[in-house]
């Protein structure tokens, strides 16, 4: 009896190793990263790039495409990319790929240069909007469309110093993207120098554009820019749509996800199924 006994503990004890040693381990991927060597940046640049599943080059559907400032593995990228595939799934939104540029030195990228003394001390290397203006237009866009398979529908998605170069882009350079997702811009840059012409760039966009702002409890100015430009938005019409959404609980840390979230709602609602 004693035998039956410890033959049986034996082997109670001994299945979870065997299963354990049949484990089988693959490794989990939602896209890839590319490095592509930038001539105008003289520098190499990291692309996150998510592609949705059952994507291939050779789909006779053509893929929008979201193109992410912050767009680092640990900055916005995988949070954004989990919206996407969640509308996707859940709401209707046309499987799209996502263009995560990662950062080098975005204070850098993402202003444009500025003679007050204040900022250029606090600041040091900033002042480089143009070039990478240049790279997203020259470099970035013509090798994504040369090596996915996209449609005309171009989103930029910017948040703070994002924010204030993709207003810049939708500003100087509208006709890069169809979408602008413009969250918490910091439009306070150069003694708010771009806001203060806003009226005149706008007036000049002639391609319809659709423009979503969005900001949260944050500081008083970038409230005030962004209603500013929200304002500025409505004035024309006939070749931009926007919408403006003011989140009163959210704060310059926490909104993003949020107002990403309501503006994906917007142009995917919700549709009860019968």
């Amino acid at each position: 009896m004693k035998k039956n006994i410890v033959f049986i503990l034996l082997v109670v004890f001994a299945i979870p190793s065997i299963i354990f040693s049949q484990e089988v381990k693959k490794s989990f991927s939602i896209g890839e990263t590319v490095t592509i060597s930038s001539k105008i940046l003289s520098q190499d640049r990291i692309l996150n790039i998510y592609l949705p599943e059952g994507y291939t080059k050779n789909d006779s559907i053509p893929y929008p495409v979201i193109y992410l400032l912050d767009g680092s593995i640990t900055e916005d990228f995988l949070h954004v990319t989990g919206l996407v595939q969640f509308f996707n799934l859940q709401l209707g939104m046309p499987k799209t790929i996502v263009v995560g540029i990662a950062n080098g030195d975005r204070k850098h990228d993402f202003t444009f240069p500025t003679e007050i003394a204040d900022l250029k001390k606090e600041y040091p290397t900033t002042g480089g909007s143009e070039k990478f203006i240049r790279f997203i237009e020259e470099e970035l866009q013509p090798f994504i469309a040369n090596n996915y398979k996209i449609s005309d529908k171009k989103y930029l998605l910017g948040q703070s110093l994002g924010g204030l170069l993709a207003t810049e882009i939708l500003f100087k350079k509208t006709e890069l993207f169809t979408h602008y997702f413009i969250i918490s811009p910091s439009l306070w840059w150069d003694d708010q120098s771009l806001l203060h012409n806003a009226s005149n760039y706008l007036s000049k966009i002639k391609k319809p554009v659709y423009v979503y702002l969005a900001v949260g409890e944050e500081h008083n100015i970038m409230v005030k820019d962004t209603k500013t430009l929200a304002s500025e938005l409505k004035k024309h019409p006939n070749n931009i749509v926007s919408n403006f959404i003011f989140f009163p609980k959210e704060n310059h840390t926490t909104i993003l996800h949020n107002s990403l979230y309501q503006a994906f709602l917007l142009e995917f609602p919700y549709k009860e199924q019968k």
